[in-house]
């Protein structure tokens, strides 16, 4: 992006200076931050509650909560994953004097003096620890991965190296853990009808890119309708979200631009900042403090030896944090925007079409204007059922990208039919289509977020994130228990995503549940009831907070927000 191009989309505001006024608490208690004031006779008084400073930016609760891992625990997961090292080392000892049999790719002896190709100790995780527990991920699905899926059953005679598939199907399994927010990945209805009919117009493959022989008449309907939902003057569509970040974050900032990107940025961010050969620098997560010092620090030294004016500071962030269930601060980040004269990136793969009245987003969750946003960028794998990834911002800055990214000038266009599926959905999310159902899916997804959410920390679970997220992650902690909540829980029909180290840190091991508003209050009640079951088998209720009082609903935090 050039110079001028740049000044235009600042936005020279002043606003005052923000904090988190985070702190930290023992093992086994909660960190809860709440970003409204409240009369405190309406609720009862969370542990470390905090009310920063900058509440006036927030119009509605903002409350996340992050309970402290308990010391024993902590202490018994690192135990563990000792105990699995040692093992591991041991087994390499046998494998290396051939007495276990070896079934990675290995140097062969006539190469040996060569640089080696394959590192050994690169691979020890995933020979020795994931190896292990391999069997919970990559299970084949044959059927819509829907509110319910089927799977085909496998077996491994080899510890999980190789997998033979049986020729059983296991049917109905309850599909907790699938991107499915608003319920669109489905066969039947008027998406899949309309995605039939685009296939018969246009055929499946488009066969070209975008500038060559591959714009179709569709893809021009959807950008449109795309600017249009994001309240933005224009939009470009792509064939691939995660290329949608990868690709155009090296378009919009290269040598001699700053990054300041959030520790738990999603890989493709990270991937898209490191090939724009711009400095990085990484804040704290959602924390405005560490934000605010490095824009501050980045002001008045400027770039490294020169201590020349940085040309651009781009703050990337995303909606929903995929891992965390955390929202980003969206407020508080828009605010040192603004009085810093930096840019801001927007990744809303998993909070549009999830958040807000309108499935807008999180700048519709917040009740911000759309203009105080750059780069917005979402995707269409999540809430649309679909694939792809879009960007929206000014006119300028979308010309701008046509010409200069590299997912716009050689990546294929998107297939009709997927282009045909997001419109559709899209329409019904607007309530363009004359039908309700578009709001009924979103009141539907945020009941059963929030009864979700609710029951698991009755249970006495750790849950993470922001309550009105859609993704809950449950911490499990212990490696061995990993593999075993996976499995225990598919023996009782319900499908969920565990996730380990390196994906998280080494001892914050969760499981990722993933709400949908397909999911009826009958399926949740028996994907609960058989979690209960698993955590008091695995002995997996950590939680250590109070619970809250039965008289003390949820109606309680809508009186506040009616006062």
């Amino acid at each position: 992006m050039t110079e001028s191009s740049a000044n235009k989309l600042l936005n020279g505001d002043a606003c005052h200076r923000t904090s988190n006024g985070k702190k930290s608490g023992k093992n086994g208690f909660v960190k809860t931050q709440c970003l409204f004031q409240q009369p405190q006779k309406y609720r009862r008084p969370r542990e470390n509650q905090n009310v920063p400073c900058n509440s006036s930016l927030y119009k509605k609760p903002f409350v996340e909560s992050f309970e402290e891992t308990p010391l024993l625990v902590a202490v018994l997961t690192y135990m563990g994953y000792g105990i699995l090292t040692v093992f591991g080392y041991l087994r390499d000892f046998l494998r290396h004097w051939n007495i276990e049999k070896c079934h990675v790719a290995r140097e062969r002896e006539e190469q040996k003096d060569f640089v080696p190709l394959y590192q050994d100790f690169e691979n020890f995780y995933t020979r020795n620890l994931y190896m292990r527990i391999r069997d919970n991920w990559n299970r084949p699905i044959c059927s819509v991965p829907g509110a319910k899926m089927d799977l085909v059953d496998r077996v491994s005679h080899d510890y999980n190296w190789t997998f033979r598939h049986t020729g059983k199907v296991v049917k109905g399994v309850i599909n907790m853990g699938s991107y499915n927010y608003l319920g669109f990945a489905e066969n039947t209805g008027t998406c899949a009808d309309v995605a039939i009919e685009a296939t018969h117009k246009y055929g499946v493959g488009v066969g070209s890119t975008r500038y060559e022989m591959g714009n179709l008449d569709i893809h021009e309907e959807l950008e449109q309708l795309v600017a249009r939902f994001l309240g933005v003057e224009s939009s470009m569509a792509f064939g691939m979200g995660f290329a949608t970040n990868s690709m155009n974050i090296p378009a919009l900032t290269g040598k001699g631009c700053l990054i300041l990107s959030d520790e738990l940025n999603h890989a493709s961010l990270v991937l898209g900042a490191r090939l724009s050969g711009s400095t990085i620098r990484v804040f704290k997560h959602n924390n405005m403090q560490s934000l605010e010092k490095l824009l501050r620090d980045a002001i008045v030294h400027g770039q490294p030896r020169t201590h020349r004016p940085w040309k651009k500071i781009l703050i990337v962030v995303e909606g929903i944090y995929s891992m965390e269930g955390s929202i980003v601060r969206l407020p508080e980040v828009i605010a040192l925007k603004k009085r810093y004269k930096a840019y801001l990136y927007l990744d809303e793969a998993h909070s549009i079409g999830a958040l807000g009245s309108n499935g807008k987003g999180v700048v519709d969750y917040f009740g911000l204007d759309p203009k105080d946003v750059d780069i917005m960028m979402g995707t269409f794998t999540k809430s649309f059922g679909a694939a792809g990834g879009y960007i929206g911002g000014k006119k300028e800055l979308i010309d701008y990208l046509r010409s200069h990214s590299h997912s716009a000038l050689y990546a294929t266009s998107i297939s009709p039919p997927v282009a045909q599926q997001i419109i559709t959905s899209m329409k019904i999310i607007m309530g363009a289509d004359g039908t309700t159902l578009g709001a009924d899916r979103l009141r539907q997804l945020s009941e059963n977020t929030t009864y979700f959410r609710r029951k698991l920390r009755e249970m006495g679970f750790i849950i993470y994130g922001n309550d009105d997220s859609p993704v809950v992650p449950m911490m499990l902690y212990m490696p061995a228990k990993i593999g075993a909540f996976g499995r225990e829980m598919l023996k009782r029909n319900i499908g969920t995503v565990v996730v380990g180290f390196p994906a998280t840190p080494i001892i914050e091991s969760r499981a990722r549940f993933c709400v949908s508003a397909a999911h009826t209050r009958e399926m949740l009640d028996t994907a609960l009831e058989a979690i209960s079951e698993v955590g008091d088998l695995l002995q997996l209720k950590y939680s250590r907070r109070q619970q809250p009082l039965p008289s003390l609903g949820w109606m309680s935090e809508e009186s506040l927000l009616q006062d």
